[in-house]
């Protein structure tokens, strides 16, 4: 059984005080904080880079989840690294002819890599990069578009979510774009174990809540796998 991690998207929070909305999210219950990182190309956003990852990395020890929404993956890992990223996720739309490289590259600079696929990527074209020795260790599937946050949830991409689970029982699955109570049990019963959630829980008025209400829908849901 893989681990319950609930991941608050920091693009919801109030960027003006971001070690102060961190430090909120831990107390809350978070496990992981998500950082999404735009490059205004790979998508029409624009966000933060390694710098504030640099900044936010004095004031918390959390384990920083950064999604690299970007055209070029290979010129953040060195960045990133040197920032205190702990974890980077890439795009395989991105990354289908150096990602051997990218994946080594990212481990060899002490980072836990991953890959992430749009909505309208089929699973089957990230199955290679979970193969072998050099291998991603998480997978995530976007149940939005990626670029912008609050968007409504996509459920027709549980089907990515449930033949990654069949597939690869021990995989941290990451699902990513409008999760919230409405919404969570179809992640988690498909078998996603690592939640992203934005607005849900930075809109809410007990974020605590939410919170232990993912993490109880995934524990229940990876009982039964």
């Amino acid at each position: 059984m893989v681990k319950a991690i609930i991941a608050p998207s920091m693009l919801s929070s109030d960027f003006a005080n971001l070690a102060s909305e961190s430090e909120r999210m831990l107390h809350c219950g978070a496990d992981w904080l998500h950082m999404d990182i735009m490059d205004g190309h790979f998508v029409p956003n624009l966000t933060i880079g390694a710098p504030v990852i640099e900044s936010l990395r004095k004031h918390t020890n959390a384990y920083l989840d950064c999604h690299l929404m970007v055209t070029n993956p290979l010129d953040y890992v060195e960045t990133l690294g040197a920032a205190g990223a702990s974890g980077f996720t890439f795009h395989v739309e991105t990354s289908r002819d150096n990602w051997q490289e990218l994946v080594q590259m990212i481990k060899s600079k002490g980072m836990k890599p991953g890959v992430s696929l749009k909505p309208g990527t089929p699973v089957e074209e990230v199955y290679p990069l979970l193969e072998g020795e050099n291998s991603v260790e998480l997978v995530l599937v976007m149940t939005v578009e990626p670029g912008f946050g609050g968007q409504k949830f996509m459920p027709e991409m549980m089907h990515k979510v449930r033949e990654l689970r069949k597939k690869y029982p021990s995989l941290d699955i990451e699902v990513d774009g409008g999760l919230g109570a409405s919404t969570i049990e179809l992640a988690a019963s498909a078998g996603a174990n690592c939640i992203v959630a934005g607005s849900s829980v930075f809109g809410a008025s007990d974020p605590a809540h939410v919170i232990s209400l993912m993490r109880h829908s995934v524990e229940i849901a990876q009982n039964g796998f």
